[in-house]
């Protein structure tokens, strides 16, 4: 009759008891409450990052890298484009190129899949200002300007 009155201590039963449950509950709690700001922190940045690398690449294709090698839409045509979407499409004041004279659009200056040139990480839309020669992005809340 030992086996009706066992203590648990010699029975082989295991598991957990809900005090050791709630403790594991506990910590998960705290480490998610710690992550989740770090995590949105981390994507802000890259998508930062993102955008700010995306504008230079605006800005290349807008001024050019390299005078003699790549010189751009504003060096090929020999003004600044009104529109981003000039960078994709020929505007129609502007002459096709010409190989001899090295003149005219020479484009697509920038690769236009989805036409995602268009907007920042955000989904905003750029403002372009070829007057005073700034891109800028408002989707984070705080602007981000580039000149060229």
């Amino acid at each position: 009759m030992d086996w009706i009155r066992q203590s648990p201590a010699e029975s082989n039963c295991r598991g957990f008891t809900l005090i050791e449950l709630v403790i594991v509950i506990v910590v998960l709690g705290i480490m998610s409450a710690v992550a989740i700001p770090v995590v949105g922190n981390l994507i802000g940045s890259s998508k930062e990052a993102a955008t700010k690398e995306e504008m230079r690449r605006l800005v290349g294709a807008i001024a050019g890298t390299d005078p003699t090698n790549d010189p751009g839409f504003a060096g090929n045509v020999g003004f600044t484009p009104s529109l981003l979407t000039d960078l994709a499409t020929k505007p129609g004041s502007v002459a096709v190129w010409n190989a001899y004279q090295q003149v005219g659009w020479n484009g697509p200056y920038i690769d236009t899949t989805g036409g995602e040139y268009l907007t920042d990480a955000w989904g905003q839309a750029y403002v372009y200002n070829p007057t005073a020669k700034t891109i800028t992005s408002t989707g984070s809340g705080s602007n981000i300007t580039i000149s060229f």
